[in-house]
């Protein structure tokens, strides 16, 4: 199964930076599980002003059953629960969309 990448953005409340970079030095292991059991590996994120970056790939063969996996589980409900308000949508952000997905321009393997 070839990789697909994955790429989203976010503001930080700034307020809240170290709440998020809290709970993310600490990162709950059934979270963790949770997006490994969904076929997510190599996933980061990355700030820079006031922007949250993430990437991530995904190997399995069905990316929005998968998504909804992690959305059923209620430890990363909890964890959405504590890590949501620390974030704010762009203006560009799609409907019912957290964050803004980004599209890639470039790649090299």
């Amino acid at each position: 199964m070839p990789v697909q990448r994955f790429a989203a953005v976010i503001r930080l409340r700034p307020e809240l930076e170290a709440e998020y970079r809290a709970l993310h030095a600490a990162a709950w292991p059934e979270v963790l599980a949770t997006l490994k059991r969904a076929n997510i590996g190599n996933y980061s994120i990355f700030l820079r002003d006031g922007l949250l970056f993430s990437y991530l790939e995904y190997t399995g063969e069905d990316y929005a059953a998968d998504t909804a996996l992690i959305a059923e589980c209620p430890v990363t409900r909890e964890w959405w629960a504590r890590t949501d308000p620390c974030q704010q949508p762009l203006e560009s952000t799609d409907e019912g969309q957290w964050w803004a997905s980004a599209e890639e321009v470039f790649h090299l393997d």
